[in-house]
């Protein structure tokens, strides 16, 4: 239901104006003729929904993967039906984000740009610090220097700071009559000269491409236009990939029971195996120290042809688990293989054991694989299939420890505690407040004051409850799946039966 809203980009009231009205053609139109056909991965979809500043669908614009003559890229489309192609904050993270995976998979990264400019409203989250908007333009130009192709089609306005992105890009295409390139639109120059200027005059398709310059191609259509960047593509001298002719069994076990095992109650843990047996080809795990560390599970298997080493949250991650985890994966990274983490942390309670002598040598195995996992020079993909808690999530490659892509299941939890272990924590202040209840009762006796103040104290301790639940229901909320990819915490929700194909 979400995924179908946010297709719908900034609604069916919006997408009327900006097709018929405007004449341009809506996000997704613009990718299905620009992409080659078949599937493409759209990334965080979900992005920009519910946030402080109201719901920006999508973030505002598209990002994923796909191909185009046969070579993998990463788009960044706008979508001007959403705030009429403003930038918000989300969407600044979210571009920035589809460029740091194009420069770490050395991707050819391809704009469409129909922008608005910044929210000024909201400049001071935009604009000053160093991962806000300036840095897309760094970005481009270190994968210039990196030798990543980038392309750009101006389909639509480019006002302010968007309008560096196709003049940075290798080679771009400007469209007639709909697309414009300026740093600032007819109102300001109307506002700061009095001088009446048309759009196409300050700006337009055949200024920037017969008198400026800051364009490379003319096209008189959409259609002409994104005819003219495939072509580009095909001269980019950027090898194909090639059709892959190997071919894989599928799961023994239908992946579509995926959706019946995702783990729902986080205070026990699914028998990984019965997940992985529906996601490698054939239903074949060669298994890792089978018998030591049970609570992890270790091994190598291929999903869609391709080997990887898979680590999979069993239960809680003890000293032996850690240590085994640690050994596995600096062997996928000595022999160069890519590894899939399936996290279900499971959180554990503050209590006396967390300081016994057992929880230290955890704490020391769980550094060593905390280690592991950083330096490991091997592609990393994480999905966190129930439970992401704490500091075993770190372990588990999650988003402070930079994988390549991090997905989610619906039903995944993501907090620093379980809400269900948060009612512990105030124990030490219901003991205590319960001695100082017998003391002041000793003193009532002696003195009204005591008896005002016994009050008083009473009045506090009950005022805390409401807020104790507060704080609860406000873990809960910001714990789920839907509140982290909103704010790109991740690279996307995803269908358990879906996880092999992604």
């Amino acid at each position: 239901e979400l995924l179908e809203r946010v297709k719908k980009g900034g609604g069916e009231n919006a997408i009327v104006r900006h097709t018929q009205r405007n004449k341009k053609l809506f996000v997704r139109e613009r990718l299905r003729l620009l992409l080659d056909d078949g599937d493409f991965l759209e990334l965080s979809p979900l992005a920009g929904l519910d946030m402080p500043y109201g719901d920006v669908p999508a973030a505002g614009c598209l990002t994923g993967i796909g191909k185009i003559c046969g070579v993998w890229c990463v788009f960044i489309a706008s979508d001007a039906t959403v705030k009429g192609g403003t930038i918000y904050p989300i969407g600044v993270k979210k571009q920035l984000r589809a460029q740091e995976i194009a420069m770490e998979n050395r991707l050819l990264s391809v704009h469409l740009v129909d922008s608005g400019g910044a929210f000024l409203p909201l400049q001071s989250e935009l604009f000053p610090d160093k991962l806000h908007g300036g840095r897309i333009f760094y970005s481009e130009a270190i994968m210039s220097a990196m030798g990543i192709p980038q392309v750009a089609v101006v389909c639509g306005s480019c006002v302010a700071g968007g309008a560096y992105v196709p003049t940075m890009a290798e080679e771009s295409v400007i469209i007639d009559k709909i697309g414009t390139l300026f740093l600032a639109g007819p109102p300001l120059v109307k506002a700061a000269t009095g001088e009446d200027v048309s759009p196409e005059d300050l700006g337009g398709a055949r200024l920037h491409s017969q008198v400026s310059g800051c364009t490379d191609h003319f096209a008189a259509s959409e259609e002409e236009a994104f005819e003219c960047i495939r072509n580009v593509v095909y001269t980019l001298n950027c090898e194909p990939v090639p059709e892959e002719d190997m071919e894989h069994d599928s799961p023994l076990y239908s992946s579509e029971e995926l959706l019946g095992l995702a783990p729902l109650d986080y205070g026990c843990t699914l028998p990984v195996k019965l997940i992985l047996s529906r996601l490698v080809d054939g239903s074949r795990f060669q298994e890792f120290k089978a018998n030591y560390g049970t609570t992890l599970v270790t091994g190598f298997g291929h999903v869609e042809g391709h080997l990887v080493g898979i680590v999979a949250s069993n239960g809680e991650l003890a000293h032996d688990a850690a240590l085994k985890g640690s050994h596995f994966v600096q062997l996928c990274g000595q022999r160069g293989i890519p590894i899939l983490f399936l996290q279900n942390t499971a959180p554990q309670p503050a209590g006396p054991a967390s300081i016994s002598q057992a929880h230290s040598n955890r704490l020391k195995a769980q550094a060593s694989m905390m280690a592991a996992v950083a330096c490991a020079a091997v592609p990393k993909i994480t999905i966190v299939i129930g439970g992401c808690f704490g500091s075993d999530s770190y372990i588990m490659c999650g988003r402070s420890f930079s994988p390549n892509f991090l997905f989610l299941w619906p039903n995944a939890r993501v907090a620093l505690v379980d809400s269900r272990h948060f009612p512990t924590v105030p124990q030490a202040w219901d003991s205590d407040c319960a001695g100082e209840e017998s003391e002041l009762k000793q003193l009532k006796a002696n003195c009204l004051f005591h008896l005002y103040f016994f009050s008083l104290l009473c009045c506090f301790y009950c005022a805390f409850k409401p807020v104790q639940y507060s704080v609860l229901s406000r873990l809960e909320e910001e714990s789920s799946a839907f509140y982290s990819s909103s704010r790109l915490w991740d690279d996307g929700i995803i269908l358990p039966q879906d996880t092999r194909k992604v």
